[in-house]
């Protein structure tokens, strides 16, 4: 019963947050991104890290491609996902060079022919949410594909998150995971 109810109050504080986030103007969000992104390239994990596994940002998510864009010209290989039928999915080594492909959740992704990487060939991983607390818990979109996935990871974990959406404390089930820094703006 109590997993019932915790997702119950997930899925009703995603549809707060993304209440909050569609009220956030465009300019202040891209400025937020801006900021974001300065503090995630000034972290010593990430300037050590060879690999990153990224996300690219769509909707109200920080818009990472210019964060992407700078991770290749510093030399690190950037790998992005690729979802899978079953709530899974791959991470593919992105290339600047080779176009990203929409797939059915409006979300980019490299080409099924792009290399897949092993969570022990990622460095950091940049996970996305729509909200984290103070404990680094976050609140993803609800499909589970990052928490499957961060099963097998045990490597370096960030999260970004609007200072604006900042919660106490989320609701939590036995597979969720904090992640390790979580960066505010």
């Amino acid at each position: 019963m109590q997993s019932i109810s915790t997702a119950e109050a997930k899925a009703r504080l995603r549809r707060q947050i993304r209440a909050k986030l569609a009220a956030i103007p465009e300019t202040i969000r891209l400025a937020e991104d801006r900021a974001l992104f300065d503090t995630f390239l000034a972290l010593p994990q990430v300037q050590q890290a060879e690999c990153l596994f990224l996300f690219f940002g769509v909707g109200t998510e920080p818009h990472t491609a210019p964060l992407i864009e700078t991770l290749f010209s510093l030399g690190k290989t950037v790998a992005l996902p690729r979802m899978l039928p079953g709530h899974r999915m791959d991470v593919l080594v992105h290339h600047p060079a080779r176009p990203l492909v929409q797939n059915k959740f409006g979300l980019w992704e490299p080409a099924p022919a792009c290399p897949a990487l092993a969570p022990e060939q990622i460095d950091l991983v940049l996970v996305p949410a729509l909200c984290y607390d103070r404990q680094n818990y976050r609140l993803g979109m609800g499909g589970g594909y990052y928490d499957r996935w961060l099963e097998h990871y045990h490597g370096i974990t960030v999260g970004l998150c609007r200072s604006a959406l900042l919660v106490d404390r989320l609701p939590a089930e036995s597979h969720d995971r904090p992640v390790d820094l979580v960066l505010t703006a």
